[in-house]
C-alpha cells in the first residue's frame, strides 16, 4: 500500500467531518462537507475531495457512522425471522412490565415486537439454567425449523434459545443448519452471552436485521478502497474494529458516531491529567454527553435505541435531540426545542437553502455569535436576515423582541442539555462541580460556558480540532474488542482456577482479529472488570481487577465503589455476576502531536461587534482568530473566538487562553 495519508471520517446527521494526517510530512488537513444521508459512500468520497486526497493516497481509513442508528430509529431494517425455544417465542411481545413514566396513564402505545408472530418459530429443545440438557435438539428438528424458515423469504434469522449463554450447543447446531440456506444468521450467545432473555433476544434480532444493510454498505466501501486502503470502523464501545468483525456484528455500530467523540475526550482528559471530565458534543442534530473518570471512558451494557432495549457494550452516552439544527416551536405558553431537526436539507433558515422554521443556529445567528463573514463548515454562507425572520415567527406569538426570543431559545436548549448532563453524572456518582467540561462539535463551544455556569463547573476546554473532534476520535482510537459474560461466582464459594480459565479463554478469542490484522501479539493489552452485586440486589457495580484475581482485594474495592455510588456498604456476601474483558492494541495517534497550520500571532481582533448576552442589551464584543492567538495570552470576555470550522463564545466574566498544546482553556467565571 503506497498511500501516506491516515484519515478519520465521522458521518453525522448534518455534516460529515474529516481529518487527515500525512505520516510522511506530518501535515494535517481538516474539513466538513454536507452529509448525503441517502448515499454514505458519497460522503466518504466528498470528504476525501475536501482535504485533497483519494483512495490511492489513503493508507488507512478510520470511520464512524450513524448508519446503524438511523436504520433502527427510522425502522429501516431487513425483515428477519426468530427461532426461540418452544414456549418462548412470544417473549419479545410480552416484554417487561416496567414503564418509563410510572404515573402517567396517557402514554404512547408500546412498540410492536421486532418480529411479527408469523415469523417467530419455536424449536423443540430445552437447556436448563445450569447448562444441563433437559430436552435434546435432534437433527430432524433442526431440519424442520430450517424448512419453515426457508419458506418465509427472509434474508436474516436471529436464534435466541433459553440459557444458551451457559450451554451454546443447541444454538450452534441450529446456526449451522440455517447457514446452509440463509446468508445472515445471528446467534444470541455470541451477541449477548448473559441472562435477561428479553433484552438478549431483542439485541440479537436487531443485529440480524442490520446485517444485510451493513454488508451492502461495507462491500461498496471495500470495493472503492480495493486492496490499497485498510478500513476500520469505530464501534460503540469506543474502539476500532475490522470490516469482517462488523459484518458479523453490525449492531456494534449503534453508537459509532458518539463513541468517536467520547474516545477523543478520554485522550484529552489523560493528556491534561484531568481527574474527572464531561464530554459535551453538540452537533447539528443531537447533543451527546458522557463522563470520563480518572481518564477512563465509561462503558455500559444496558441502553435503549429508539425505545428498543440493547444489551451490548457501549459508551455511556446520554443523547438528546438538541443540536444546532433543532427546531424551536411554541407549546402552550412555552418554547420547546427539538427533538426534530432541520437537518442538512434544508437546514436552519440562516443557511439560505429554503428552511423557514426557527432553529438553535438561527437563534445563535440572531444574537450575533455567528459571523456572516465566514463560511459555516467551509461551505455555507450564513444569512442573518433570514435567521431573524425565522425567530420573529416565535417573537410575534409572545410579544417579545427578536433578540429576547433568540435568548429564550438559547436558554431552553441549554436547559435540555443540562438535564442530559445531570443524568450522566448523577448515575455515575459524580459531582459535576468537580469536573472539567470538554466542549466540541460544531455548536458545543457556543453553549459550553453557559452550561458550565449552571452546574458550577469552573473550567471549560475547547480542544484543538474541536469541530471535527469525532473524526479525530476515529483517527486516534485504539483497535479493540470487548465482551461481557455471565460468571455468577459467590464470594463464599470462590474458584480462582475457573475464573482464570474463563478470562484466558475470552482474551485468546478477542486477540485473534487484532493479531490477524498484522499487530504484534506482545503489544496487545487487556483489561478486566467485574460486575458485582450483593445477594438479592438488582444492579451491579463495576470493579476493575488484574489476574490473578485476589477475592479479598476485589471485595474491598467493591465495597469502596458501592459506598461511592450509594453512600454505604456492608460486610454481607457478594457475588461476581458478570465478567467484562477488553483487548486492545494501542493507537498510533497522539492528539498533542497534531499541529495546525501556523498563523502569524496577533492580539488584534478581526472586528468588534455588538452581541447579545442578556436581554438588557447588546455588548461591544471582540471577534478573534483562534489560530493567531499567542500562547497563554488571556482574553477577557466578552469575546468570540473563531476558526475555520467553529465558533467559541466567551461571555462577560469569563477568561480564555490557548495552552501550549493548542487547546483553548476557559475559566467560566460567574457572569454579570
Amino acid at each position: 500500500m503506497g498511500g501516506t495519508w491516515e484519515v478519520g471520517i465521522d458521518i453525522g446527521g448534518t455534516f460529515t467531518d474529516v481529518i487527515g494526517i500525512n505520516v510522511a510530512s506530518n501535515e494535517v488537513r481538516t474539513a466538513k462537507v454536507r452529509t448525503q444521508t441517502s448515499d454514505p459512500v458519497s460522503c466518504i468520497t466528498s470528504a476525501f475531495g475536501a482535504i485533497g486526497v483519494d483512495w490511492d493516497s489513503v493508507s488507512d481509513l478510520m470511520h464512524g457512522t450513524t448508519m446503524a442508528t438511523n436504520a433502527i430509529v427510522e425502522d429501516n431494517l431487513a425483515p428477519a425471522a426468530l427461532v426461540a425455544t418452544e414456549g418462548f417465542r412470544d417473549t419479545i411481545e410480552i416484554g417487561r412490565q416496567n414503564r418509563r413514566e410510572l404515573y402517567r396513564l396517557h402514554v404512547t402505545p408500546r412498540l410492536p415486537p421486532l418480529v411479527p408472530e408469523e415469523r417467530r418459530i419455536e424449536a423443540v429443545e430445552r437447556i436448563g439454567p445450569e447448562g444441563q440438557v433437559l430436552k435434546p435438539l435432534c437433527e430432524d428438528e433442526s431440519r424442520r425449523v430450517a424448512s419453515i424458515i426457508g419458506d418465509l423469504n427472509v434474508e436474516a434469522v436471529a436464534i435466541a434459545l433459553q440459557h444458551c449463554y451457559i450451554n451454546a450447543a443447541h444454538e450452534k447446531m441450529l446456526g449451522d443448519q440455517l447457514s446452509k440456506s440463509i446468508k445472515y444468521v445471528a446467534l444470541s450467545h455470541e451477541m449477548s452471552p448473559e441472562p435477561r432473555e428479553f433484552e438478549r433476544t431483542n439485541t440479537t434480532i436487531l443485529n440480524a436485521a442490520l446485517m444485510p444493510l451493513t454488508a451492502r454498505y461495507l462491500d461498496e466501501l471495500q470495493s472503492g478502497a480495493g486492496d490499497r486502503t485498510n478500513i476500520h470502523l469505530l464501534h460503540s464501545a469506543g474502539g476500532m474494529a475490522s470490516i469482517d468483525a462488523v459484518k458479523e456484528r453490525p449492531l456494534t455500530l449503534a453508537l459509532s458516531g458518539p463513541a468517536a467523540g467520547v474516545a477523543a475526550a478520554g485522550k484529552i482528559a489523560n493528556e491534561l491529567k484531568l481527574d474527572n471530565a464531561i464530554g459535551f458534543d453538540m452537533g447539528g442534530t443531537t447533543t451527546d454527553t458522557c463522563v470520563v473518570i480518572d481518564g477512563k471512558v465509561q462503558i455500559g451494557s444496558d441502553q435503549r435505541l429508539a425505545g428498543r432495549p440493547v444489551r451490548q457494550l457501549m459508551v455511556a452516552v446520554e443523547s438528546i435531540g438538541a443540536g444546532g439544527g433543532s427546531i424551536a416551536r411554541v407549546e402552550g405558553a412555552a418554547v420547546r426545542v427539538g427533538p426534530d431537526s432541520a437537518g442538512a436539507e434544508p437546514g436552519p433558515a440562516c443557511y439560505g437553502h429554503g428552511g423557514q422554521l426557527p432553529t438553535v443556529t438561527d437563534a445563535n445567528m440572531t444574537l450575533g455569535f455567528l459571523s456572516t463573514e465566514r463560511l459555516l463548515g467551509g461551505v455555507i454562507r450564513l444569512n442573518k436576515e433570514k435567521a431573524e425572520t425565522a425567530i420573529n415567527t416565535l417573537a410575534h406569538k409572545f410579544g417579545t423582541s427578536v433578540h429576547e426570543t433568540a435568548l429564550g431559545v438559547y436558554r431552553v436548549a441549554n436547559a435540555s442539555m443540562a438535564r442530559a448532563l445531570r443524568r450522566v453524572t448523577v448515575e455515575r456518582g459524580v459531582d459535576a462541580r468537580s469536573c472539567s467540561l470538554i466542549a466540541f462539535g460544531g455548536a458545543g463551544p457556543m453553549h459550553a460556558v453557559a452550561l458550565a455556569r449552571e452546574f458550577g463547573i469552573e473550567k471549560v476546554i475547547v480542544p484543538k480540532f474541536s469541530s471535527v473532534f469525532s473524526a479525530l476520535g476515529c483517527l486516534t482510537a485504539e483497535l479493540s474488542y470487548a465482551e461481557q459474560h455471565t460468571v455468577r461466582m459467590p464470594s463464599t464459594d470462590w474458584d480462582t482456577d475457573q475464573l482464570n480459565e474463563r478470562c484466558k479463554s475470552v482474551v485468546d478469542r478477542l486477540s485473534k482479529p487484532i493479531v490477524a490484522a498484522g499487530h504484534d501479539a506482545d503489544k496487545v493489552t487487556t483489561s478486566f472488570i467485574a460486575l458485582i452485586r450483593y445477594a438479592g440486589q438488582s444492579d451491579t457495580v463495576e470493579v476493575s481487577f488484574n489476574l490473578p484475581c485476589d477475592p479479598e482485594k476485589l471485595g474491598q474495592d467493591f465495597m469502596a465503589q458501592h459506598t461511592k455510588l450509594y453512600g454505604f456498604a456492608t460486610d454481607e456476601p457478594w457475588q461476581f455476576e458478570t465478567l467484562r474483558v477488553t483487548v486492545s492494541e494501542p493507537s498510533k495517534g497522539d492528539i498533542a502531536k497534531l499541529n495546525e497550520v501556523e498563523q502569524e500571532e496577533t492580539t488584534t481582533p478581526i472586528s468588534t461587534e455588538n452581541i447579545w448576552f442578556e436581554t438588557s442589551g447588546p455588548v461591544s464584543t471582540r471577534r478573534c482568530e483562534r489560530g493567531a492567538l499567542p500562547v497563554d495570552w488571556k482574553i477577557q470576555g466578552p469575546a468570540i473566538v473563531e476558526d475555520d470550522w467553529s465558533t467559541i463564545v466567551v461571555p462577560p466574566g469569563a477568561t480564555a487562553w490557548v495552552d501550549p498544546t493548542g487547546h483553548l482553556i476557559i475559566e467560566a467565571g460567574e457572569g454579570i
